[in-house]
């Protein structure tokens, strides 16, 4: 009972271990960061590959060994803990930009991508759930979009820095011995984290786990209207964001850009949405969750099509901004709607559930992209991809029902951060 009155939820009473768990979670993004402005033109230059559907086949285990580690991150911190499910998925990076850099074949790359999806299922998923932990109930978009902000702006950053060192020094090994660095660094400060398991005893009051993994999950994502409308988004975001990750650069290469330019735009997106997600999340504790969804899901579908009906790097970057911005809006947001729907004990497989259906998306996206890209060209498949995208939004309008609780939004405008 001592401890337990020791433990308080908020932002304030917790924001030194908040704080950390920002910082380690920009480390998350940063190694994926590295990939996405340099892994399809090493697939190109350094291997040789042609084929649009072979080159994005490290994207497909990538998307998915990261969705079967979301499964499984909720349950297994649970069992063994927060931090010690984090610490496993950072000694999953550290063999990662070795392996790239070393990879005699395309298949080597394949493989660290194992890695890598282990790595961002488990060690993204924990730092989620551990921040949901420590902030309550009132603020969760707030947390959530500052966590959200921290990992996306630092792959921003990260992928323009490694576009500069590939530009100027080679794909291999410049832009991998950054990525090294920072899952070194990511380990040695998520040493330093505290358990949170203490805080969703507090919250939850004593109401034990939903005991039957299999019915929690047919729940979250067919049974519930709107945590399914959650998931479905979430696979269709993810679907769209693994095509501008993969296929794009490739896209814009065939239009004449060159690495330096490529690691521009591929830079510009994840920083729009990083910088967005500090003010969405908290809006969305605010106004709702809902409309901020639709209107982010519609945006990304207008600005995909817009790579295929106005050309050219300024109207590719102006591109790139507006879809940063529609996935600022989403991203956040669904996360909090799974925080918001699920029971407080399930909460955190609840999200593991979600963030497979969201993560799946890559491997979803890559295949999609991929045989249509190697079909019919650049273009039809982008265009397939708005498209899915559009309608997506459509079935969160039509489906998913507003979780934030007025009374929530009257005591979030009215008290601080606590």
């Amino acid at each position: 009972m001592t401890v337990a009155l020791k433990i308080r939820l908020g932002l304030r009473a917790n924001w030194r271990q908040f704080a950390l768990l920002v910082a380690v979670h920009a480390f998350v993004g940063g190694i994926v960061g590295v990939e996405r402005s340099t892994l399809a033109p090493l697939a190109e230059h350094d291997f040789h590959l042609a084929s649009r559907a072979a080159i994005l086949s490290f994207l497909i285990s990538f998307g998915l060994v990261k969705a079967a580690s979301n499964f499984i991150a909720g349950r297994l911190a649970d069992r063994f803990g927060r931090r010690a499910v984090l610490l496993v998925g950072w000694v999953a990076a550290l063999p990662v930009p070795a392996m790239i850099i070393l990879a005699p074949s395309w298949g080597w790359v394949v493989a660290a991508n194992v890695l890598l999806g282990l790595n961002q299922g488990l060690a993204w998923s924990t730092t989620v759930n551990m921040k949901i932990d420590l902030v309550g109930p009132l603020r969760r978009g707030f947390a959530l979009g500052l966590n959200e902000a921290s990992g996306y702006l630092a792959v921003s950053v990260a992928a323009a820095a490694a576009g500069f060192l590939a530009a100027n020094n080679g794909i291999r090994p410049a832009p991998y011995l950054l990525a090294e660095g920072l899952a070194v660094c990511g380990l040695l400060l998520s040493l330093l984290t505290r358990e949170t398991a203490g805080h969703v005893e507090i919250e939850s009051a004593g109401a034990v786990r939903t005991g039957s993994l299999g019915k929690l999950t047919v729940d979250v994502s067919f049974r519930d209207r709107t945590m399914s409308s959650a998931c479905q988004a979430g696979l269709v975001n993810n679907l769209n964001d693994g095509m501008v990750w993969a296929l794009l650069p490739l896209f814009f290469a065939a239009h004449g850009l060159g690495l330096h330019e490529i690691g521009v735009l591929a830079a510009a997106y994840p920083a729009i949405w990083g910088a967005g997600q500090l003010g969405t999340g908290w809006v969305s504790d605010h106004m709702g969750r809902k409309p901020l969804i639709v209107a982010g899901m519609l945006l990304q579908a207008l600005a995909i099509a817009g790579f295929v009906i106005l050309p050219g790097f300024y109207w590719w970057l102006a591109e790139s901004v507006l879809l940063g911005v529609g996935t600022a809006l989403v991203y956040p947001t669904l996360l909090a709607v799974i925080s918001d729907a699920a029971r407080t004990p399930d909460r955190a497989t609840s999200v593991g559930i979600y963030r497979f259906w969201r993560d799946s998306g890559y491997a979803v996206g890559a295949i999609v992209a991929g045989l249509i890209a190697d079909a019919a060209g650049f273009q039809a498949a982008i265009i397939t991809v708005a498209v899915l995208t559009g309608i997506s939004g459509l079935l969160v309008a039509i489906r998913m029902r507003e979780t934030l609780p007025q009374s929530y939004r009257a005591e979030a405008s009215s008290r601080r951060y606590e």
